[in-house]
């Protein structure tokens, strides 16, 4: 899907919230977001924090005030709509934070409108020098944009990187936790290696971790902001 920017606006991607509402609230602050900028969150929503439904309701309250919010789905939204149409997937799912997810519901029950919304979330955007993606391409299929499931799923992919496919195109994508230091790194390295991760491990309380990041595409920078959910 092809997100057509505005003249005046900023574009920012931020990955892997995990129900962590405050501290998606705080960078929120912190990068200023107006209307007029394009925000896209690239999956992982739920699951892990606490407040999973909350973080959901606030993207929702984003788009009805009129910011420009585009979401994708990322694997835990899948795994959460796998449990809700093949029960038998339901256990993989509360083993890997769904069951904080529902608890984040009122009678610990998820509403079907939640599950209606996931069923909406495309798997890859792409924007003006930029794809965005919540896991990755998978550059071994002949057809990149059609492998769905490589999309939320994969991981160790980039030294299959196709760059004839990828015509000057910067891919921005999450779900794979790497400490602030290694992003950073990585950063001063994109003319080389044009891949920027977004996913600095949140909900984890590790060195180096627990930091949600948003990513400026236009000035090609990172903010980050270390997790507050226990303060």
């Amino acid at each position: 899907m092809k997100i057509k920017r505005t003249k005046e606006g900023r574009r920012f991607a931020i990955s892997d919230i995990h129900g962590c509402l405050r501290t998606f609230k705080k960078l929120l602050k912190k990068i200023d977001l107006k209307k007029e900028d394009d925000l896209f969150l690239l999956g992982d929503f739920i699951d892990r924090g606490k407040d999973s439904k909350g973080v959901i309701d606030h993207v929702w309250d984003l788009k009805e005030e009129g910011y420009r919010v585009h979401c994708l789905r990322g694997n835990h939204e899948q795994m959460m709509l796998n449990s809700k149409i093949y029960k038998a997937e339901e256990p993989f799912w509360l083993r890997h934070g769904g069951t904080d997810t529902v608890k984040s519901f009122p009678n610990h029950s998820v509403s079907r409108d939640y599950f209606d919304w996931i069923t909406t979330l495309p798997y890859y955007f792409e924007t003006e020098g930029y794809l965005l993606v919540h896991a990755g391409f998978n550059f071994k299929y002949n057809k990149p944009l059609d492998d769905r499931d490589a999309m939320i799923w994969i991981r160790g992919w980039y030294d299959d990187l196709d760059r004839e496919w990828l015509n000057n195109r910067v891919i921005i994508h999450g779900h794979t936790p790497t400490k602030r230091p290694v992003l950073e790194e990585r950063l001063d390295n994109i003319e080389e290696v044009p891949i920027v991760n977004v996913d600095c491990g949140c909900y984890y309380n590790r060195e180096g971790l627990g930091f949600l990041a948003a990513f400026d595409l236009d000035n090609q920078t990172y903010i980050f902001q270390k997790n507050v959910e226990k303060q």
